[in-house]
């Protein structure tokens, strides 16, 4: 007969580690997120940052801000979502913006293991008028996306957040930011829906019998 002392000990025992490892199961992985954007007014920079704004609104997550110019490989890759900013230069990307996802393989080397793939991608972008290419330049940006197998969404507006910087609307007002907000803020809530999928995918996979 095990004595009483040994009895509550080992129940003390119990209360103490479960908790610790139930919590170190289910406490969540960290979201990180790039916004990367070329900017020369400093309208597409704003949007960049509320974006960001937004990513900070959901739990458990990492953002950085860069230039287009300013991403490492290493930021590239490490991130789990990628946010992609532009102004409208002819209806389309700026040369700067092109450039970067052109390094995508020629500098970085994407390709052949696609190492883009499953990752969340989304675009935001500024123009002069109303229409002035702002949704061409993101459709632009995401298809690039696309090709490289990653997950696309859009948010602040069908095709991602837009700003119109000229004429009745001078500048971004707050409308535009909050537009912004919102696709940082759906880019991290779908990122680590992806993350958490992926990882509870994996964990049936190895419990799973042979």
């Amino acid at each position: 007969m095990v004595p009483m002392w040994r009895m509550l000990l080992l129940c003390a025992a119990g209360i103490l580690i479960g908790p610790t490892i139930d919590a170190s199961a289910e406490s969540p992985a960290i979201i990180h997120v790039l916004v990367a954007y070329h900017s020369l007014s400093g309208n597409t920079e704003r949007m960049a940052e509320a974006v960001a704004e937004g990513v900070r609104m959901v739990p458990h997550t990492q953002v950085s801000i860069r230039r287009v110019g300013n991403v490492t490989a290493e930021e590239l890759f490490s991130a789990d979502a990628i946010v992609l900013g532009s102004p409208v230069y002819w209806s389309n990307m700026a040369g700067e913006v092109k450039s970067f996802i052109d390094d995508w393989q020629f500098k970085f080397g994407v390709f052949p293991e696609f190492k883009l793939k499953d990752k969340v991608g989304a675009a935001f972008a500024t123009g002069g008028q109303i229409s002035s290419g702002k949704e061409l330049t993101m459709l632009s940006i995401l298809a690039a996306m696309l090709g490289n197998y990653m997950i696309t969404v859009s948010g602040g507006g069908a095709f991602g957040a837009s700003a119109t910087t000229e004429g009745h609307s001078p500048g971004i007002d707050e409308q535009e930011l909050l537009s912004a907000r919102e696709l940082g803020q759906r880019v991290a809530d779908v990122a680590g829906a992806v993350k958490r999928g992926f990882a509870l995918q994996e964990g049936l996979v190895r419990t799973s019998p042979n």
